[in-house]
């Protein structure tokens, strides 16, 4: 949708994404730490915050889908007007495209925490491909244009800038992703994976704010001031992401010394209480 809910809607999804991973990373990465050697198998929770996670990106993706489709000015699932020969509102399959492929990758995150024979790692190269096809690659024999270059192709300065700051998480989520199908449960990739998706949800608000102001006070989309304030800002939306990152971790880090200290507590009273238990149990013996 070219409009600022357009842009809002993918920039939720991804704020929600990014805030949930910097919360679950720390803790199990945290929680892997406090546990001796021979005892890091990750407990239950874990596991179905891993499928919940799934099934939220199924359904951020199918609510995208839907919005793209199915708005009042919306394509309706049509791709071609055989009356007018022409293509029906093509920025808005494109965004439908990018939903698309977040959804295979939520549903491939799903089966690997079933019981089914899915290979490791597959989840994490389905997400980088979702984050792949969200942005664009031109290789060196100009063989390969995907969405952006095509969705920012003959635009204002500002607004091809804008949209090309977005290239910088996009891509760089893509690589980092597909990193982590070889590097497994590495902390350093998720959280950097983080970080670039909590920078491409702000990011994407921001795009909204300057192509379709609420307050209705059009940008000078020509300017070369605003181009160079735009890359400021993106430094700043970039700043705060590691920021939420990096608080969210100490955040993690205090609750599980807090619940693994009460449970040396609790292991301590337990012990205590059978070596009492012991004791009485011989004095009744002798007596």
């Amino acid at each position: 949708m070219a409009n600022f809910k357009g842009h809002a809607l993918p920039g939720s999804c991804f704020l929600l994404l990014g805030l949930c991973w910097s919360v679950m990373y720390p803790l199990r990465h945290c929680w892997r730490r406090h546990q001796p050697k021979g005892r890091q198998k990750l407990p239950l929770f874990f596991n179905r915050i891993d499928l919940i996670e799934g099934a939220l990106m199924i359904f951020f993706a199918f609510v995208g889908i839907m919005a793209e489709q199915f708005v009042p000015d919306g394509p309706h699932a049509h791709l071609y007007n055989r009356e007018t020969q022409s293509w029906v509102k093509l920025m808005n399959w494109q965004h439908s495209t990018m939903y698309l492929f977040f959804s295979i990758a939520g549903v491939v995150k799903v089966l690997t925490m079933s019981s089914l024979p899915v290979p490791l790692g597959l989840d994490r190269l389905a997400l980088s491909l979702a984050f792949f096809i969200e942005g664009t690659y031109n290789c060196p024999l100009d063989v390969i244009w995907l969405l952006f270059y095509f969705h920012v192709h003959m635009r204002p300065p500002l607004d091809t800038h804008i949209h090309s700051m977005l290239f910088m998480p996009v891509f760089g989520g893509a690589a980092i992703t597909l990193l982590e199908v070889f590097m497994r449960d590495n902390v350093i990739l998720e959280l950097l994976r983080t970080s670039m998706t909590i920078l491409q949800g702000s990011w994407f608000f921001q795009i909204g704010f300057v192509l379709y102001p609420l307050n209705g006070v059009q940008w000078d989309l020509q300017a070369h001031d605003n181009t160079m304030f735009i890359t400021m800002c993106f430094c700043w939306h970039l700043a705060v992401a590691l920021l939420i990152v990096a608080i969210n971790y100490c955040i993690g880090w205090c609750c599980v010394q807090r619940c693994s200290g009460r449970g040396s507590d609790i292991e301590i009273m337990m012990r205590k209480t059978s070596s009492s238990q012991k004791a009485l149990l011989q004095e009744s013996d002798e007596e």
